[in-house]
């Protein structure tokens, strides 16, 4: 009898279409032979949909056959059971699924939202719990979290939008604590949205108005000088981990940027955050993903795999991560020094392409994927998360307004 796992993707978040390509990928390489694969699009507007026509990447250039011919539907707890039900006058309950897989990118999805909902109706789930999804998506969180573990970083300052508005000279002179280039980026996005190089104090303006754009809270840092950027895979729990290869992402820019993670290079300006959420699937969405990078196989020394690969340990397990994450770090070529950058909880591709050299075929990363999944949720059920007993049984002859008063 095959697994039945939900899919979950799309979402209220500029990182809406790369979820679609990311969760297409997966969906169709997934082993039909063990998994009956049930698609659940959540639109930019919240609605979800079911239907086997969300597995085909050309069904998101017209939305409005999707609202025609998808099922729109909710997710709950039914009898003991994990049920897709019909909205609307007359109501059925489409389909059922055992294990939920989200397959979805940036805030409201990504950052323990999601995963939020699926914990309290019960369902085991693939990937980050709630905790290592908000810390995995908060720059800032992360940050603070690996300083305490001793994680090389380069140094940064944060803030939020209010600071800055109320008083844009005192965060200046934060800034200012930082040697330049810098680099200015939305603490809670990713793909490298509103991200921008600020080289010179006359340069913050911009980067900063650009960040304000997607994010409440703005986190900036050092530039590392003769860069190489690499990214590794790790893929399990915080009992066990496996490492990836090791990559080089190349880039003819100061970073990598939105356009040549998915557009393959094509240079194209970014919408600003009120046209992102409308942006057409048919102008915005490639097909391949994390694919459309120029990538190679990092050359660097042995010494500095290992302190990639043991850093790279430590800070998965310091947020409790699951499932497959890819983290980013930058090396001086110079002094050859190593420092993280961020986390990818749930990363574009699912970083398949790490594991593929290192002979781990997609269909067996996603199948492993699935098993820890299951596992974190056996484990989890397995702590006591409540009691029998009822404090309340005793308390009698208390009406609404002595109950509020007395527990006050």
């Amino acid at each position: 009898m095959r697994i039945k796992v939900g899919v979950i993707f799309g979402g209220e978040t500029v990182e809406h279409e790369v979820s679609i390509i990311t969760a297409v990928q997966a969906m169709n390489a997934m082993d039909k032979e063990k998994y009956e694969v049930i698609p659940i699009y959540i639109t930019k507007n919240r609605e979800w949909y079911t239907g086997e026509m969300l597995r085909d990447i050309e069904s998101y250039k017209d939305f409005s056959l999707i609202k025609k011919y998808a099922t729109n539907v909710v997710l709950y707890e039914k009898n003991g059971s994990y049920v897709l039900q019909s909205k609307g006058m007359f109501k059925r309950v489409v389909s059922d699924i055992d294990v939920a897989f989200p397959i979805t990118h940036g805030t409201n999805v990504e950052d323990g939202v999601l995963q939020g909902y699926l914990q309290t109706i019960g369902i085991p789930y693939v990937g980050p719990n709630v905790y290592a999804a908000a810390t995995g998506q908060d720059k800032v969180y992360q940050k603070q979290i690996w300083s305490n573990e001793d994680i090389p970083m380069t140094k940064y300052v944060w803030f939020y939008d209010a600071d800055y508005k109320r008083d844009s000279d005192e965060v200046v002179k934060k800034v200012s604590k930082l040697k330049y280039p810098v680099i200015v980026k939305p603490a809670t996005c990713g793909s490298s949205i509103g991200i921008k190089v600020a080289k010179t104090k006359n340069d913050l303006t911009d980067a900063i108005g650009e960040a304000i754009q997607y994010d409440n809270k703005i986190v900036v840092e050092e530039m590392v000088q003769n860069l190489k950027e690499v990214n590794i895979s790790i893929l399990g729990n915080y009992e066990r981990q496996k490492v990836s290869i090791i990559e080089e992402v190349l880039s003819d820019q100061d970073f990598l940027t939105y356009e040549e993670k998915y557009l393959g290079g094509k240079k194209g300006k970014m919408p600003r955050k009120g046209k992102v959420a409308n942006v057409s699937a048919k102008r915005a969405m490639p097909s391949k993903g994390m694919l459309s990078c120029t990538r190679k196989m990092a050359d660097i020394k042995e010494k500095t795999q290992k302190e990639i690969e043991d850093i790279a340990i430590r800070a998965f397990k310091a947020l409790g991560s699951s499932g497959c994450a890819r983290l980013d770090f930058m090396i001086d070529q110079k002094t050859n020094k190593v420092y993280l950058n961020e986390i990818n909880s749930i990363p574009g591709s699912l970083a398949f392409y790490l594991w593929e050299p290192k002979e781990i075929k997609y269909n067996e990363l996603l199948d492993e994927m699935i098993n820890i999944g299951i596992k974190d949720y056996r484990k989890r059920s397995s702590k006591t998360r409540s009691f029998d007993s009822n404090i309340l049984e005793g308390m009698q002859n208390v009406g609404v307004k002595g109950a509020k008063g007395k527990l006050r």
